[in-house]
């Protein structure tokens, strides 16, 4: 496998995007450099897969992300194992943030392999967190951020009585770890990596940037086809995470065009200059959407329908309102809209 630097762009999109590789079928290792490959893992929602990455090394096999704890999962990882990855022993679990499609299956294979996890010290606090919580104030909490929304009553019983959904997802990281931070180097697949931090979509996701091999492992802050949700957590819920992402894409402005993108949902790409503009421009679209939905006084409920072009169904209904949540949020913080809690329970934004 040729050098990065050297490839050719592939399969250009109309708006500048370009695509490296089609995908291989799910769970089917593939070889994109040396002694690295990229495996499609199975999720059960409408975004249909996630991308792990495995890093062969003289120490063994680093795992780049996980999947979900679900049986089919495991038995994806256990074919691994008894495949590709049987040469060697695996010796780090790496889980580029909190999410469960992402470290959802480190506890039950660092247990499996012996493996030790890698990770930022927010990431795995908030898995572990997450993972264990089964109490009341969970559940108070959420219910309070929908009313805080103005989520009709009964989605609000829905959503509560579906209780803590992480947990069906993600079984809990390991108890001890090894902290990443950013600016540290690692090394990868014989190659040295930058950790380069994130936020936004998570408070302190891993990216990895590889300047000398024009290579990035971009997690879910970089995307090649949509954006990453970035959303108000009911456990914060006057904070500006868009705002925090739309600063981070300056992080990475000096990755060059023909470095490989390596993203966690869709195909590797080039052109990673023209999709930080994208991005950028996606969210000054919609947030200029819910400016106009502010005209008169609109709770985040109310505004959410201008801000999406598909239908929501309930598996996609926290996304969409956390979403919303975070351009109101930062739209507050811009001075461009007022809020203030109604009699009813619900913040209303409107307009200045």
């Amino acid at each position: 496998m040729s050098d990065p630097r050297h490839r050719p762009l592939v399969t250009p999109a109309a708006d500048g995007i370009h695509f490296a590789f089609d995908a291989p079928p799910f769970e089917e290792p593939m070889e994109i450099l040396p002694d690295l490959w990229w495996v499609r893992l199975r999720l059960p929602m409408r975004l249909d897969h996630v991308n792990v990455w495995l890093a062969r090394d003289d120490e063994g096999w680093t795992l780049i992300d996980t999947g979900f704890d679900t049986a089919e999962t495991r038995l994806a990882w256990e074919r691994l194992l008894a495949g590709l990855l049987a040469d060697r022993p695996v010796w780090r679990i790496l889980a580029t943030h909190y999410h469960p499609d992402h470290i959802g299956l480190a506890g039950w294979l660092a247990a499996r392999t012996g493996a030790q996890l890698w990770t930022t010290r927010t990431e795995w606090l908030l898995a572990r967190l997450l993972s264990l919580d089964t109490s009341e104030e969970f559940d108070r909490v959420h219910e309070l951020w929908d009313r805080r929304a103005g989520l009709p009553e009964e989605l609000v019983r829905e959503r509560r009585a579906a209780g803590n959904l992480y947990r069906r997802r993600a079984s809990p990281p390991p108890g001890c770890y090894r902290r990443l931070v950013d600016g540290e180097e690692v090394w990868l697949a014989g190659r040295r990596f930058r950790v380069v931090i994130g936020e936004g979509h998570a408070p302190e996701m891993i990216t990895l940037v590889s300047l000398e091999f024009d290579l990035v492992i971009a997690a879910d802050q970089l995307l090649p086809r949509i954006s990453p949700v970035v959303s108000v957590p009911a456990s914060a819920p006057d904070t500006d995470p868009l705002g925090a992402f739309l600063a981070s894409l300056a992080r990475w402005r000096d990755v060059p065009a023909d470095a490989l993108i390596l993203p966690s949902h869709g195909r590797p790409y080039r052109n990673l200059p023209v999709r930080l503009d994208q991005l950028a421009q996606h969210h000054e679209e919609r947030l200029a959407r819910a400016l106009e939905a502010c005209v008169d006084p609109a709770t985040v409920w109310e505004v959410m329908p201008a801000l999406f072009d598909i239908e929501i169904g309930p598996g996609q209904l926290g996304f969409a309102l956390g979403e919303t949540y975070a351009h109101l949020n930062h739209l507050l913080r811009r001075g461009a809209v007022d809020r203030w809690l109604a009699e009813d329970g619900a913040y209303r934004f409107r307009a200045r």
